[in-house]
């Protein structure tokens, strides 16, 4: 049941519906089986004894018996909720209310605008509803201010070195934790921004000596200090190598010392530790960032990754525990022996963020046990909330000692990050998320672990994770649990250093084709020999590139080879952070682990769909992957690239060379072609090429104009490459002259995602395509709807390869492979009508380029209604039911492949026994 289906459904069904079957016809709505519906219609599912009521087993909880007050009703239900129901109804069929007892929405509407909210029950479909957390402003504020705080130092305090980056660097760190300090009870309240206030000069030019004796302060223990002035003596000894080796602070004016002190007016004790991060990216050496290919994380982006590789799981296991005693102490034991590990840090944002999701969720856990323990001693107040648990389970909780102490260890905490300022980075964030959650630790029990001096935090290894025994770094012990994660460096084919490119080979050892992948490749393949070896998941943030076009076919294979499968993914969504110049990219998130019969999440936006397998394009389904193939199916015509100059340009004509060439000899028109590329065929702007046939080659060379243009071409060939020199003495003609008797239908080889459909277009025979398009010669006119139908678009999105976010259309992979069926003249014909209206429509507007007219924002009407029309008929191929949705075409389509593979597998079993059986014969 897709969403579509479900909001058709809806709304067909508040037309007109029965008050005596409504809520019956409701579960139905959401594709819940019709034998288990009738069965909770004649009593048999149904929980309830109370006249009225319906209670279905982790579905429904439904009264049509209710008070006055309907919004008293439903919270009565809803806090006596006994068989873990998953949606509360009460309706008196003009009002409706319901609350989701899982996420704690709640739904108060008028009955007839159900449909707009159809998206409230999704998980009775199977599609969860995914929770995602806003970004805390402080952090914003506070990335604003050190990134501020920042330009200004510098324009006193040029960077002229590594090394001067790297100082500054330390000293910002230094600062953020200065501030942090001061604001969580490290320091005294206020004491490092009174200082500066206090003891340095308002010009700032004494600034850069006070800080350099108070960072040596802070360095200095106790005992060790001597002769200090009492404001110096009154900091404490740090510790944890945050203060250990010197470094020039930066020289001070009015204005930076003054920021310093409006950023240490900001209350720091909400703010993330994963700030260092955005610190670090907003500072760090740009070419340096870019080569390393960092990327700082967000929040609720890292939150996308870790809950359902694993908080998800502990929160269920926290609920189904609430009642028993015995197993949330197990639970608490089982936090105490995961394992986090994250093979590129970088600053450590995905660990701290992990280490304080976990350390709320022990604290919680902490709390029910006290509850049950306070409930069974009979006094206190919740103990009537905890009425219902069965005596047995309070008498067992009354029998525990609840232990106020965490069980979860910075040790469980492990990293590879190449970066040395990073890796320390990483460390000291570590130990702030641990000093913030010891904080609310003590908040919450009156208990907690000393703050200083800072001890070491996490095992975070300095060095290139593709080159690393992760084993080595992250051993497993009996019962440990492991969870990889992180966001490694993406880096393209083309943007890799030689050292990376060899990473790549020595991770994949014999596999070929690995010049192709995205740097990113290594730590998948290395994530699922680990997992294989550990029965460990790992989760990354990853550009989609790795699921589309030739990688796809590369990479997953290898993936598979090992055991492993995807557990969870979240489709293509726009990567977005608080940094500093932050990389808006589109990724996705895959989640791999070692193969299993459990279901599968893939994330569509806020709808989670649960399903039995996802394949590498992260659609539902088998894991066929579409690799290249040298030939179209079914009879389709071939799809070549244009032709290929090697000219050097001098082959080509602007308007005015053109024109200026025709002026001095009229003659010259015979040898002159409209030339269309990829941009003149968008943009509708003009080029010419010179085009001799071998049959005029002696006629055309008689023309002085030509025969400089010819010679050009000649010592352009002769100094390059060796493809080039073989062709000098075709000197007067591109590589290829490839042209059309009647039409060519051309293709461009990259276009914009954000379009919704391919543009293709016919010209004449006496224009020449050049490679940068593609082009069909001499088609019937039924393949132009084929290629600029939604279907095909459709299928393009989830197999091609990407130029940064624009789609490369490949004929090897996108046409060759596209499941079309064999069709009949009749077909044919409709489509052809429908073509021909596409470019009566295209005519209409005539004064628009056609990149402006498939602008999905300005597409004029007429023209998306003649595309509509030949979606349909391109659709009907395929089946007389029209599709529901891209996602429902999308799983068709796989499946089409899948049939047709299978099927040309027994053609060419079939084949080899015949030609076996002739040699026989013979």
């Amino acid at each position: 049941m897709n969403i579509a289906q479900i909001e058709s459904n809806l709304q067909n069904l508040i037309k007109s519906f029965s008050k005596e079957t409504f809520i019956y016809d409701l579960l139905l709505v959401y594709g819940l089986p019709k034998a288990s519906i009738t069965r909770l219609q004649k009593g048999n599912l149904n929980l309830s004894k109370s006249e009225g009521e319906i209670s279905w087993k982790k579905k429904l909880r439904f009264q049509e018996e209710y008070s006055a007050d309907l919004h008293l009703t439903i919270s009565e239900l809803a806090q006596s909720i006994k068989h873990e129901e998953r949606f509360v109804i009460v309706t008196d069929y003009v009002l409706f209310l319901a609350i989701d007892t899982k996420t704690g929405e709640k739904l108060d509407i008028e009955i007839q605008d159900l449909p707009k909210h159809f998206d409230f029950f999704l998980p009775w479909a199977g599609m969860e509803k995914a929770q995602h957390r806003n970004e805390n402003p402080a952090d914003v504020k506070a990335a604003e201010r050190m990134a501020k705080l920042f330009d200004e130092i510098k324009k006193d305090n040029p960077v002229k070195s590594e090394e001067d980056s790297h100082a500054l660097n330390v000293f910002l760190t230094r600062l953020l934790f200065c501030f942090f300090a001061e604001d969580t009870h490290i320091f005294q309240d206020g004491q490092f921004t009174n200082a500066i206030s206090s003891h340095t000069a308002v010009d700032g030019n004494d600034l850069r000596p006070y800080l350099e004796s108070l960072f040596e302060v802070l360095n200095t223990a106790s005992k060790d200090r001597k002769d200090l002035p009492a404001y110096l003596n009154a900091f404490p000894y740090v510790n944890g190598g945050l203060f250990k080796d010197s470094f020039q602070a930066p020289e001070f004016n009015r204005k930076s010392r003054q920021l310093i002190i409006d950023a240490g007016e900001m209350n720091w004790k909400d703010i993330n530790p994963d700030i260092f991060g955005s610190m670090f990216q907003g500072v760090i050496d740009p070419e340096k960032r870019g080569s390393l290919g960092a990327h700082y994380t967000s929040v609720p982006n890292i939150m996308k990754v870790i809950e359902p590789l694993f908080l998800d799981e502990f929160k269920d296991e926290f609920e189904k525990a609430k009642h028993n005693p015995k197993k949330l102490n197990e639970l608490l034991y089982r936090l105490s022996k995961i394992k986090i590990f994250d093979p590129a840090c970088g600053s450590g944002n995905f660990l701290i963020i992990a280490y304080k999701e976990l350390r709320k969720l022990e604290i919680a856990i902490i709390h029910h046990l006290q509850d049950l323990q306070k409930a069974a001693a009979g006094f206190n107040s919740k103990s009537e909330q905890l009425s219902f648990i069965p005596k047995a389970q309070l008498s067992l909780a009354a029998s525990f000692q609840v232990e106020l102490f965490s069980r979860i260890q910075l040790s469980q905490f492990f990293g590879i990050e190449i970066d040395d300022f990073a890796h320390e980075i990483a460390q000291l964030s570590l130990w702030l998320a641990e000093h913030q959650m010891n904080v609310e630790f003590h908040r919450e029990f009156g208990k907690t672990s000393p703050t200083l001096p800072l001890k070491e935090a996490g095992k975070i290894v300095c060095g290139n994770a593709c080159r690393l025994d992760w084993e080595e770094v992250c051993p497993k012990k009996e019962g440990d649990e492991i969870y990889i994660l992180g966001n490694p460096p993406y880096l393209g084919a083309r943007n890799q250093s030689l050292l990376q490119k060899k990473d790549l080979e020595d991770v994949f050892s014999s596999a070929s084709g690995t010049n192709s992948l995205d740097y990113i490749s290594a730590w998948f393949i290395k994530a699922a020999i680990y997992n294989d070896k550990n029965n460990s998941h790992a989760a990354f943030v990853s550009t989609n590139s790795i699921i589309q076009g030739e990688q796809a076919g590369i990479l997953w294979p290898q993936i598979l080879a090992v055991n492993n499968q995807i557990f969870f993914a979240h489709t293509s969504f726009l990567w977005n952070n608080s940094a500093k110049n932050q990389a808006a990219v589109y990724v996705v998130i895959i989640g791999i682990g070692k193969a299993s019969v459990k279901k599968k999440k893939i994330f569509l936006g806020d709808n989670v769909k649960m399903v039995e397998n996802i394949s590498p394009y992260l659609t539902e389904g088998s894991n066929t992957i579409v690799g290249k193939r040298s030939k179209p199916r079914n009879g389709l015509p071939s799809l070549v690239f244009g032709n290929q100059g090697i000219d050097g340009g001098h082959l080509i004509l602007s308007n005015e060379e053109r024109k200026s060439l025709l002026n001095k000899n009229p003659e010259l028109e015979k040898f002159i072609r409209p030339l269309f590329g990829a941009e003149d065929y968008m943009k509708n702007e003009n080029r010419w090429c010179i085009w001799i046939n071998e049959r005029d080659k002696d006629e055309a060379l008689a023309f002085p104009e030509i025969q400089k243009r010819v010679k050009s071409v000649e010592n352009y060939r002769k100094g390059g490459g060796q493809v080039a020199r073989s062709l000098v003495n075709l000197s007067y003609r591109f590589r290829y002259i490839h042209e059309a008797k009647r039409s060519t239908l051309i293709l461009p080889r990259t276009t914009t995602e954000r379009r919704d459909y391919l543009v293709v277009g016919f010209l004449d025979k006496k224009n020449i395509v050049t490679d940068a398009a593609q082009v069909i010669y001499d088609p019937e006119p039924f393949v132009f709807g084929l290629l600029s139908s939604k279907i095909h678009m459709i299928w393009v999105k989830a197999t091609a390869g990407r130029l940064k976010m624009d789609i490369r259309y490949s004929n090897s992979i996108c046409y060759n492979n596209f499941p079309f069926p064999p069709i009949s003249d009749q077909r044919k014909q409709e489509i052809t009508q429908c073509v021909f209206r596409i470019l009566e429509e295209r005519e209409r507007h005539s004064e628009k380029t056609l990149a402006q007219l498939y602008d999905p924002d300005k597409m004029p009407e007429g023209l998306r209604e003649a595309h509509r029309q030949n979606d349909l008929a391109i659709e009907r191929c395929y089946r007389s039911r029209p599709f529901e949705s891209d996602e429902e075409r999308l799983e068709y389509l796989f499946k089409l492949y899948e049939k047709m593979i299978a099927e040309e597998k027994v053609k060419d079993s079939l084949f080899e026994k015949e030609k076996k059986g002739r040699k026989v014969k013979k």
